[in-house]
């Protein structure tokens, strides 16, 4: 059975306005009873909720606020803007060189409580005519991250919806911790969607479907979480993640060149937790690599994947 993460079913909004929707207790809990996992079951039990079976809005938005923040240690202790930055860099470097001016607009997906684009904001990582923009469907953690924002002093903006509906058009799309969200078919609407827009380039960072993901996940939550959810949820996202060829495949739908950065049989397993799938417009690739440098022979196409399989 697949693997389920309760910070998914807790929560629910309408696609189409991020209205927020009851969410009934015994439903969430029968889920993932019939799903074998009493674990998870026992949990969400405990969760409050109305007379009517309903959880406390209020008490999951408050619990989500604090598993993420417990989430920003592993973003902090992976690195994870400097990773990004390794990339986006050269990635912003060749769309500068095929005469795309700027300003560009940079819209981090799943945002969360906004890490990556307050990161960004913070450092000057990237050329400042790069505008940062964070998405979320969860209006909390959008709250949340907006009001950190404020509090530090960021020149940023977070924004409650659906990244693909937004009045302005993003130049990338960057993501970190997102695609093992999704099952595989909703995964290649999710790059199809960015196909279909006017982004250049994608730039999405997710666990690697490695033998020890799960292990590492296990050690890293259970000392470093503190509710049960965030240590559950933290395990089942490890072993809910894409193989490499399921991401390329699945990018593929987007129209762009999808490439996958640092791939497993290219790194050590026992050193690589995250890696980025990438979707470019073709003309971005060879500016791309000539940015790179020597690190460009990390980035892998389908076309290798399948001579790797002969």
């Amino acid at each position: 059975m697949p693997q389920l993460e309760i910070s998914d079913l807790i929560t629910a909004v309408d696609p189409a306005d991020g209205r927020r929707l009851p969410v009934r207790r015994a439903e969430v809990v029968e889920q993932l009873r019939a799903n074998g996992d009493g674990r998870a079951a026992r949990i969400v039990a405990g969760l409050p909720a109305d007379r009517d079976g309903v959880l406390d809005a209020g008490a999951v938005d408050r619990l989500l606020i604090s598993v993420h923040t417990e989430l920003q240690r592993l973003s902090e202790e992976l690195r994870i803007g400097e990773r990004l930055v390794h990339l986006l860099d050269p990635l912003f470097t060749a769309i500068r060189a095929t005469g795309h001016p700027g300003p560009y607009r940079l819209v981090d997906i799943g945002c969360g409580l906004g890490y990556l684009v307050r990161w960004l904001a913070a450092t000057g990582a990237l050329p400042p005519e790069v505008e940062l923009v964070g998405v979320d469907l969860d209006a909390a953690l959008v709250g949340e991250a907006d009001h950190l924002a404020h509090a530090e002093g960021l020149d940023c903006r977070f924004v409650h919806g659906n990244a693909f509906t937004l009045p302005e058009a993003a130049t990338v799309y960057v993501s970190t911790g997102v695609l093992h969200h999704f099952p595989e078919p909703a995964l290649t609407d999710f790059f199809r969607a960015q196909g279909a827009s006017p982004a250049l380039a994608f730039c999405h960072y997710d666990i690697a479907a490695t033998g020890l993901a799960p292990i590492g996940a296990w050690m890293f939550h259970r000392a470093r979480m503190r509710h049960p959810l965030g240590r559950h949820d933290g395990v089942a996202s490890a072993r809910r993640a894409h193989s490499d060829e399921t991401l390329l495949r699945a990018a593929s739908a987007s129209g762009m060149r999808p490439l996958l950065y640092e791939p497993r049989r290219a790194a050590n397993p026992f050193c690589t937790t995250l890696r980025p799938v990438l979707g470019l417009r073709p003309h971005l690739e060879a500016p791309l690599r000539q940015a790179l440098g020597r690190a460009s022979r990390r980035l892998l196409g389908l076309e290798q994947f399948a001579q790797a399989a002969r």
